[in-house]
């Protein structure tokens, strides 16, 4: 491949890593995927070198871990703070249904929202079912925290890898 063509490819690359990384600040954005995605391209252009396939595997070890990590924290601090598990599920859903309806504030406000409310239903406190609400968004916040550091592993890796 033509160093020009190279430096444009890996320049794309970043570019895409970039937005992966830097769009995880929405809820529900599949950041890792996409930079995932993006290492998969890169892959795909150059054939698949023998090194490239043991990066792969790690990053998509990563990947796989940063997107469970997202859905374990959040509906794990919102059980921890005593939501059922229906009421979680019932967010999960009204979340994505409000990202794809609503792009992309739709599920932000969905989620919390419909946590809440299915949690004032069950319980008929509502300042129980806030404090369930303040679960979920807190395990938003450290999900947030763990797939931008996912994220960014991802690429220091892709970039040492690059550097050989």
């Amino acid at each position: 491949m033509p160093n020009w063509l190279n430096l444009s490819l890996n320049i794309f690359i970043y570019l895409i890593m970039a937005v992966g990384l830097f769009g995880m600040v929405i809820p529900i954005y599949p950041g890792v995927v996409i930079i995932w995605a993006a290492v998969m391209i890169h892959a795909l252009a150059t054939g698949f070198a023998m090194l490239e396939i043991w990066v792969l595997v790690i990053l998509t070890l990563l990947m796989i871990g940063g997107t469970l990590v997202d859905n374990v924290l959040m509906g794990g601090k919102a059980r921890q703070a005593g939501a059922s598990w229906l009421s979680i599920g019932g967010a999960l859903l009204g979340g994505l249904i409000g990202t794809f309806a609503f792009p992309p504030i739709g599920g932000i406000i969905a989620a919390p929202t419909l946590l809440f409310l299915l949690e004032y239903a069950r319980i008929r406190d509502s300042q129980e079912a806030w404090d369930t609400t303040k679960g979920l968004l807190t395990g938003w916040g450290l999900s947030f925290v763990a797939r931008f550091l996912i994220g960014l592993a991802m690429i220091i890796i892709w970039i040492i890898w690059g550097v050989r």
